[in-house]
């Protein structure tokens, strides 16, 4: 195939876009280029429609290479790289949520895009050549797909927007979110904010719109040259007469089953009635498997209908809620005795236990991946056991969910931890969820919360979160159709709604935010509207947190380690190491302190037990303590040589008392050992300290000198 290139600017920059020179075999394949940075994305479909499946099988994969950064893996044993790092496994779903809308749902051949860093220039985020890469090449392929559609980044740093930012802006950036859809529409949304009001957040969508707008342009004359032909995918649609027998023994016992308060009887009376349609059918078509899966999805449509009805007419949902109410909510604090701190929070069935661990700063996260290097002091991990919502299943570790639901609720939190100035502690927060039912991503940001308050952390502001949801019309905007807005959706309505959007803060503003949905998009008017909705449902659940707690203990847990700082100078650090770490090492096993010291010569001291700390700061200072001559000191001999004797003056500091001054006036003294030994402990004042640094000391007894 002919290599193409085209070009487009974009925030400033050029990106570049190739097609036709790499990964021929796949069905769909484009290079994109932003700045140094290049992603390699393909897509290709399975020959046969995979069976016993009722979704689309869809998978996304961002792949990081090292060799693009320049980089080689730090472990000495595997150079290789492994499983997916945090950072690979969000970019790809927040890739997986931009195009999966605009996939027909009733697809069932396997479809994978894999999108490949090959070059990373340090600066430019590869999540948004990625995007646009993945949009062209679905595009342009035979795969049935209803793109294009635009993703940029924005970020704000003081009052100047800026267009894909760069990594050292992303740094001092106000906000910063990726925005996807297309030219009408916004389709997936995640970001996080310093506290930024809702009106900044939908100033900074409006921009991102325009050039969302503009990257679909230049996509569309893309397609429009190569003029792909789709595959016809069969899609096998039920039988009318079908249709009509679901219908007729489901009559209004749906409706009875599915519109209770309580999650488990409403699951337990659904299945019930989804099980018996299962016999029906079996009955009615001998054990045809084809038709008892259609009457499954007919089954699912009906309850589609049925949730979307009731609440963009009636305004009536499952539970009987009104549709801006949030569930009943409790809390409860110091719920674990030994840890540093803990918050349960509770929002009807939806139930997360949030445990706060304080260590010293050397128990700080090191990073080491393609994108990231450096350190991490604060961190939130997610955990979702299978028994929160009454299954069965392996426990394997975190999945793409839990780290991506983990990760939304530490970035809800970042912008109110303390310095490390503030406070030179690591924070670990882990949100268990016990029972789940709808935005447990949220409850463990108000988990989260509680659990900081209860471990006397002083955090710049109370934070909470809710999950939003929406039933558009058949004629819903931006025609101008009848849409309703839900505040905290729960089982049918997140299932069954056209979006979820879960927006986090505290009273003063937005500090994460993450938005997909189930259609090809949202205006910005329903986007606006919702914003505004959860803000006073946010406000409505601080409300309830802040009658348990509102300000931070006035102590930590007495679990809690203790850590310390001071300061020496730079040119001091290598007194307090000493030769291959053996003074510090000696300080750490006599004191039983943990001991971490930074270039600029900050010093922390951290120990479960003051009395040691204390030891190991009097130890330092000692060490760091500037003598001058003329102060007295009482030593004890270390060292005797034939000149004279060394004299430990504090820890680590030791000056020379020579052999002249130890002689009486008038006698000679050939050797210093004569007069003085190992072990004695005598007075002494210090004479000078010459330019190399060495202490000459004097004898001193009683004020006289001998």
């Amino acid at each position: 195939m002919q290599t193409k290139k085209y070009k487009i600017e974009i925030g400033g920059k050029e990106l570049a876009v190739e097609i036709g020179k790499l990964a021929e075999q796949a069905n769909g394949s484009v290079t994109v280029r932003y700045g140094d940075t290049v992603v390699l994305v393909t897509c290709v479909i399975g020959n046969k429609p995979r069976q016993g499946v009722n979704y689309l099988p869809l998978m996304v994969d961002y792949e990081e290479k090292l060799y693009a950064a320049g980089k080689i893996k730090g472990s000495r044993f595997i150079k290789r790289e492994g499983r997916p790092t945090d950072e690979a496994v969000l970019t790809g779903r927040l890739i997986d949520r931009a195009i999966r809308p605009l996939f027909n749902p009733k697809i069932r051949k396997d479809i994978q895009v894999v999108v490949t860093v090959l070059s990373f220039d340090g600066e430019n985020d590869p999540a948004v050549p990625g995007l646009v890469g993945a949009s062209i090449a679905l595009s342009i392929s035979n795969i049935p797909w209803n793109g294009p559609i635009g993703g940029i980044s924005i970020g704000q740093v003081g009052k100047e927007w800026i267009i894909n930012p760069i990594n050292g802006n992303s740094e001092e950036s106000i906000l910063k979110f990726i925005v996807t859809g297309s030219k009408e529409k916004i389709n997936m949304i995640e970001g996080s904010a310093n506290e930024a009001p809702e009106k900044t957040v939908v100033q900074a969508l409006k921009l991102a719109k325009e050039q969302i707008e503009k990257l679909v342009d230049f996509q569309e004359e893309i397609i429009k040259e190569f003029q792909p032909k789709k595959l016809e995918i069969e899609i096998l649609e039920p039988e009318p007469n079908l249709i009509k027998e679901v219908e007729g023994f489901i009559g209004d016992k749906l409706e009875k089953a599915l519109y209770q308060s309580k999650k488990t009887e409403r699951m337990d009376d659904v299945n019930a009635l989804k099980e018996n349609l299962g016999y029906f059918i079996e009955g009615k078509y001998e054990g045809d498997e084809e038709k008892t899966g259609q009457a499954f999805d007919i089954f699912e449509e009906k309850i589609d209908e049925m949730v979307h009805k009731n609440i963009l007419e009636k305004e009536k949902r499952p539970d009987g809620r009104k549709l801006d109410e949030v569930r009943k909510i409790s809390c409860e604090v110091g719920f674990l005795p030994r840890t540093h701190g803990s918050g349960l929070f509770n929002r009807g069935q939806t139930q997360a236990l949030s445990v706060v661990t304080l260590g010293p700063p050397g128990a700080e996260q090191l990073l080491d991946e393609m994108e990231l290097e450096g350190k991490k002091r604060f961190m939130h991990h997610y955990n979702f056991p299978p028994f929160s919502v009454g299954e069965v299943k392996p426990m394997r570790g975190p999945g793409r969910r839990d780290i991506g639901h983990g990760a939304l609720a530490e970035r809800a939190l970042i912008p109110l931890i303390p310095s490390r100035e503030e406070f030179p502690y690591t924070i670990r927060i882990v949100s268990e969820i016990l029972s789940s039912n709808g935005s447990s991503s949220m409850a463990s940001v108000c988990g989260s919360t509680l659990a900081l308050l209860d471990a006397g952390i002083s955090i710049k502001g109370n934070a909470a979160g809710i999950a939003m949801g929406l039933m558009l019309g058949d004629n819903g905007p931006p025609a101008g159709g009848n849409y309703k807005i839900l505040t905290d959706i729960q089982g049918p309505e997140d299932h069954h709604g056209d979006m979820d959007f879960k927006i986090a803060g505290t009273r003063n503003g937005i500090t994460s935010f993450q938005m997909d949905v189930k259609v090809e998009g949202l205006s910005l008017k329903i986007l606006e509207d919702t914003l505004i909705q959860a803000k006073k449902a946010r406000e409505e659940i601080l409300n309830q947190m802040e009658a348990t707690i509102k300000m931070p203990r006035s102590d930590l847990s007495p679990y809690a380690p203790r850590v310390y700082t001071l300061q020496i100078k730079p040119d001091q650090i290598g007194s307090v190491i000493g030769p291959g770490g053996k003074i510090i090492n000696k300080i750490i096993d006599e004191t039983g302190a943990s001991i971490d010291i930074e270039d600029d010569g900050s010093v922390f001291v951290s120990s479960d037990k003051a009395e040691g700390a204390k030891k190991a700061i009097d130890w330092i200072k000692s060490l760091t303590r500037e003598l001058k001559a003329g102060e007295i000191f009482q030593g004890k001999v270390v060292k005797v040589t034939d000149f004279g004797a060394f004299i430990e003056l504090m820890p680590g500091q030791d000056g020379l008392l020579h052999i002249s001054e130890l002689s009486p006036k008038g006698k000679e003294v050939k050797k210093a050992e004569d007069l003085i030994h190992q072990g004695d402990t005598v007075t002494v004042r210090i004479k000078n300290i010459d330019d190399l640094g060495r202490i000459n000391l004097s004898l001193f007894k009683k004020g006289i000198r001998m």
